[in-house]
């Protein structure tokens, strides 16, 4: 296996090539690194090194697996973190400029997980600032190209991950997702990527703003970004709260019991996104699946727009300066519904987000009820593919042109934020490409603590549809 072949090949695959010793652990590093300096002044994906101390770190892995020594499951593999996680002496700063020079004293607990399981961390991946939007571009490191097309964006806020991941610079990624930021990258670059039910993965040291570490952020979780999905499971397996219950999977996956909400006129996918699953799900049925794509929960999903991206909101407010702040109050009754949405939603007193979360936890019965009779649902995780750069605005002023609409650039969260909110995981993996060559996703959505039946679907349509595929820049040779 040469060293570019490597660099492309699984997790799981590289382990294994270290367990054998036909590579050791500081070549792996050095590949992994030679890769980035080959493509990475195209991508912008890792914007911080600590290549001494990764070096010294493999060189002692190298030694103890040539003295036999116990080694952890990770033993050598070479990785990077998103930005948004605190990595103990590397520059960690959430993408915010008050934290340029921030560097903590303690990892984030996943990142501890991943350390003590033996992995090299080498590098941190670009996002925007505070991990608030769906592209990953900030003020210190700039933007992050998609590797499948450098004029359009990777996805946020994993977007420096996801691109990182599908240009085999590192096998696997652990990204942070409140409002769909580790699945919306995954679709947008042609990875794997897994939210993780809320409360399976300890999520201390998530940087999203200045005074963090003490508490958990409402919605958010950690989650691992791969090409494969089996290396998903391995990554989940090792990150997660072994006290939390974890159910087993439902069955093998013919077995279960699947539904799919491929389209909803609350915010229709474009004609790619739809072309792309309709043929997924069609190849699915043909290898003997029933798919109901009839069956929804109770509530609707509209819901998501009134209940759930207001949640979201409310779980990114501690981002905001003073300033902004004010600003917010001021925009409350702001004639535009999305910006006034949001305005309020960053602002609302406690009183209305206890109104609201009492409104999630009817929901999540909702789902709890839905989940008896389907094992799985399977969705679009956005209504568009990889989109181009758009430098003005934000979240809730931009719009993109879409199948001759203008559409809201903030229902770009909708279909992840719709079982984000509920806390339900879901597992993304390639489901096709458009034809124009663009990757697009699959949401699998389980229930609660339902990881392990969502993780063995996705295996199941990863075999049907391919996986992850090479792009064309990462093609070195």
């Amino acid at each position: 296996m040469g060293a570019e072949d490597i660099t492309l090949s699984s997790a799981q695959e590289q382990l294994n090539a270290l367990e054998q010793r036909t590579i050791s652990a500081r070549e792996l590093l050095d590949v992994h690194i030679a890769r980035r300096e080959a493509i990475d002044d195209s991508l912008n994906a890792v914007i911080t090194t600590d290549l001494d101390r990764a070096r010294s770190v493999a060189t002692g892995i190298d030694d103890d697996r040539a003295n036999g020594r116990q080694l952890g499951p990770l033993a050598g593999l070479s990785m990077t973190v998103k930005d948004a996680l605190a990595v103990h002496g590397m520059r960690s700063t959430g993408g915010a400029i008050e934290l340029a020079e921030h560097v903590p004293d303690r990892d984030a607990d996943a990142v501890a997980a991943v350390r003590s399981a033996g992995a090299v961390i080498w590098g941190k991946t670009n996002l925007p600032r505070w991990s608030g939007d769906v592209q990953a571009v900030n003020e210190m490191f700039g933007r992050t190209a998609n590797p499948w097309d450098l004029s359009r964006t990777p996805g946020g806020s994993s977007g420096g991950a996801s691109a990182a991941v599908a240009a085999g610079i590192t096998p696997v990624e652990l990204g942070t997702d409140i409002g769909g930021s580790v699945r919306l990258p995954a679709h947008f670059a042609g990875v794997c990527g897994h939210k993780p039910s809320f409360g399976l993965v300890p999520q201390r040291g998530y940087i999203d703003h200045l005074t963090y570490g003490s508490l958990d952020a409402d919605v958010n979780v950690v989650g691992p970004l791969a090409r494969t999905v089996g290396d998903l499971e391995l990554m989940v397996d090792i990150i997660r709260d072994s006290s939390t219950p974890l159910a087993p999977a439902r069955g093998e996956a013919r077995s279960l019991r699947v539904a799919a909400w491929l389209d909803d006129a609350a915010c229709p996918v474009s004609d790619a996104v739809a072309e792309v699953l309709h043929t997924a799900v069609a190849a699915i049925e043909a290898d003997g699946v029933r798919v109901d794509q009839t069956a929804r929960p109770e509530h609707t999903f509209d819901d998501v727009f009134t209940i759930g991206m207001p949640l979201v909101s409310a779980a990114t407010s501690p981002g905001r300066t003073d300033e902004e702040f004010a600003r917010l109050v001021e925009r409350s009754n702001d004639p535009d519904p999305t910006l006034a949405m949001r305005a309020r939603s960053s602002t609302m007193l406690h009183r209305d987000w206890l109104l609201l979360s009492e409104q999630r936890e009817l929901r999540r019965r909702s789902w709890d009820d839905f989940f008896t009779n389907f094992d799985i649902v399977l969705a679009p995780v956005a209504f568009v593919p990889a989109f181009e750069h758009i430098a003005d605005g934000n979240l809730y002023t931009r719009t993109l042109h879409v199948d001759g609409v203008d559409r809201p650039y903030a229902h770009l969260i909708a279909w992840t934020t719709q079982f984000g909110y509920v806390y339900l995981p879901s597992t993304v993996v390639p489901a096709g490409w458009t034809s124009d060559g663009l990757p697009v996703g699959i949401q699998i959505v389980g229930p609660y603590l339902g990881d392990a039946t969502t993780i063995e679907f996705a295996k199941f349509v990863e075999a049907i549809t391919g996986g992850y595929r090479v792009p064309p820049l990462a093609r070195l040779r």
